[in-house]
C-alpha cells in the first residue's frame, strides 16, 4: 500500500473505533424498558444502566489519555478494546441488574482507554492544517454519527434480537477493531524511561473525576441525599489534591501547562457546553418518540435515520468551513445551528405532535452536531505538542462527560417536574410538556457557548498540507 493508502485505512480504523464507543451512549436508550422488564430494575436503579457507562467512561479518561501518551497509543486502543468488548459479552448474558451496571461500568473504563487513544493517533498521525481537519472530519462523523446511530441500531436490535443484542453486537466488532490495529498502526515501540506514571495524581484525578461524575449523575434522580453530598465533597477534595498534587509533580498526569494553552481552553469550555445542551438532545428526543407519541423500540430507531444523514453531511461540510472561515467562526456557526435546531425541536414537540413536526428541528440540530463535533476535537489539538495530544484528547472527553452530567441533572429536573400522581392522557400531555421546556431550556444554554468560542484565536487552518502549525496572519474567524 502507499503512504496514502495506508493512512486512510488507519483513519478507518480509528473512525470505527469511534463509532464502537459513541454508539453505547444512546444504543441502550430504546432498548431500556425492554431491560427494565426483563433483567427486573425497578424505579430509580434503572438509570444506571445509562449513566455507569458516562460515569466510568468520563472517570477514567485522564488516565486513558495520559497512559496513551506514556505506554503507548496502539497499546491503548487495543486494551481498550479488550476491555470493552469482554464487557459486552457480560452485559449481553446479565441476567441481575448488578450483573448488567457492572459490565456497563467497565465497557465505561474501556472506551476511556481507547478514546484517547484513537484521537492523538488521529492528531499525530495526520499533520496540522488542511490533512489534519479532514482526518478529524471523517473521525468525528463517526462519533457525531454514533450518537444517533445508537438510536437506531438499538432500535432494530431490540426488536429483532432482543434487548441482549445491543451489547453482543459489539463483541465482533472489537474483535475485528483490536486485530486490525496490529496491521494498521505504527508499533508503540519500548516504553520510554525515566518518565514516572504519577501515581499519586492517578489515584486522586482519576476517583475525584469518577465521584465528580457519579454525584452529578445520580443528583437528578437521588436529589441531595448524604450519599451524593459525601461523594461530591470527596470529589472536590480529591480534585483539589490532584491539581496541587500535579503542580509539584515532574512528570504530571495533566501537565498545568496545558492550561496556559488558549486553544485548548477555549475548546473545553466549547466542548463542556456541548456535552451540558446538544448532545442530551437526543435523550429527550427519544423519551418524546416513545412516551409521547408511543413508538416501537424499531419505530422509534427508524426515526433517527434523517439526523444520522444530516450529521454525516454536516461532518464532511465542517472540514471545508473550518479552511475557508477558521476553527472560532466554525464553531459560532455549529453552536447557533445547534441552539436554533433545539428550539425548533422543542416547538414541535407536542402531545398532539408528529414526526413532522419535529423535522425541521431534527434537520436544523443534526446540521449543528455534525458541524461541532470535528471543529471543537480540532480545536482541542491545536497547538499541543504529539507528545501530549493523549492527554489532551482526555481532557476534551472529561470536559464533555462533565458537561453531559451537568447538563442531563439539571434537564432531567425540568422534564420530570410535575409528573408524580398522573396517569393516562394527562401523563401524556404532561411528559410532552416536560420535555419541550426541557430542550427549550437546551437551546438557551447552548447559546453561552458561543461566548466561549471566541475565546479561541482568529485564525485560518494552513492551507497547506504538511504546514507545521496555525497560520496567523492575515486570519479570519
Amino acid at each position: 500500500m502507499t503512504s496514502v493508502t495506508s493512512k486512510g485505512w488507519s483513519l478507518a480504523l480509528l473512525a470505527f473505533s469511534c463509532l464502537i464507543t459513541s454508539l453505547d451512549f444512546t444504543i441502550v436508550y430504546v432498548a431500556l424498558p425492554d431491560i427494565v422488564r426483563e433483567v427486573g430494575f425497578s424505579g430509580h436503579s434503572a438509570q444506571w444502566v445509562v449513566s455507569a457507562y458516562a460515569v466510568f467512561f468520563g472517570g477514567f479518561l485522564l488516565l486513558g489519555g495520559r497512559s496513551a501518551d506514556l505506554l503507548g497509543r496502539r497499546r491503548m486502543f487495543v486494551l481498550g478494546m479488550v476491555l470493552f468488548g469482554g464487557a459486552s459479552l457480560l452485559g449481553g448474558l446479565a441476567t441481575t441488574p448488578g450483573a448488567l451496571v457492572t459490565a456497563r461500568a467497565v465497557q465505561g473504563v474501556g472506551a476511556a482507554l481507547a478514546f484517547p487513544a484513537t484521537l492523538s493517533l488521529v492528531n499525530t498521525m495526520f499533520a496540522e492544517g488542511r490533512e489534519r481537519v479532514r482526518a478529524l472530519s471523517v473521525w468525528a462523523m463517526a462519533g457525531a454519527g454514533g450518537l444517533s446511530l445508537g438510536a437506531l441500531l438499538g432500535g432494530v436490535l431490540t426488536h429483532g434480537f432482543g434487548w441482549e443484542a445491543v451489547f453482543l453486537v459489539n463483541v465482533p466488532l472489537v474483535i475485528a477493531a483490536a486485530a486490525a490495529a496490529f496491521v494498521l498502526l505504527d508499533a508503540d515501540g519500548p516504553v520510554e524511561r525515566g518518565r514516572s506514571y504519577d501515581l499519586p495524581g492517578v489515584l486522586t484525578g482519576t476517583a475525584g473525576a469518577t465521584l465528580l461524575v457519579y454525584a452529578i449523575a445520580e443528583i437528578p434522580e437521588a436529589g441531595w441525599t448524604s450519599t451524593t453530598i459525601a461523594a461530591l465533597t470527596s470529589a472536590l477534595v480529591l480534585l483539589a489534591a490532584f491539581f496541587g498534587i500535579e503542580a509539584r509533580s515532574r512528570d504530571p498526569l495533566m501537565p498545568p501547562r496545558l492550561l496556559r494553552n488558549r486553544n485548548l481552553v477555549s475548546a473545553l469550555m466549547v466542548i463542556f457546553v456541548f456535552g451540558a445542551t446538544m448532545q442530551n438532545v437526543v435523550y429527550f428526543l427519544t423519551l418524546y418518540f416513545q412516551d409521547v407519541l408511543g413508538y416501537s423500540a424499531l419505530r422509534a430507531g427508524l426515526a433517527f435515520l434523517s439526523l444520522s444523514a444530516v450529521i454525516a453531511l454536516a461532518n464532511f461540510a465542517a472540514g471545508r468551513l473550518m479552511v475557508r472561515v477558521g476553527v472560532r467562526a466554525t464553531l459560532v456557526v455549529a453552536l447557533v445551528l445547534g441552539a436554533a435546531g433545539s428550539a425548533l425541536l422543542a416547538v414541535g414537540m407536542t402531545s398532539g405532535g408528529s414526526y413532522l413536526t419535529v423535522l425541521a428541528g431534527i434537520l436544523v440540530y443534526g446540521l449543528g452536531m455534525g458541524t461541532i463535533y470535528p471543529t471543537q476535537f480540532a480545536a482541542a489539538g491545536t497547538g499541543v505538542a504529539s507528545q501530549e495530544q493523549g492527554i489532551a484528547g482526555g481532557m476534551a472527553n472529561t470536559a464533555m462527560q462533565l458537561g453531559v452530567g451537568a447538563g442531563l441533572a439539571v434537564l432531567v429536573g425540568v422534564a420530570g417536574s410535575g409528573l408524580e400522581g398522573l396517569a393516562g392522557e394527562t401523563l401524556r400531555a404532561a411528559t410532552a410538556d416536560g420535555l419541550r421546556a426541557a430542550v427549550f431550556l437546551s437551546a438557551a444554554l447552548t447559546l453561552p457557548g458561543i461566548l466561549a468560542a471566541l475565546v479561541f484565536p482568529r485564525q485560518r487552518v494552513p492551507v497547506r498540507t504538511g504546514d507545521p502549525g496555525p497560520a496567523h496572519a492575515g486570519a479570519a474567524g
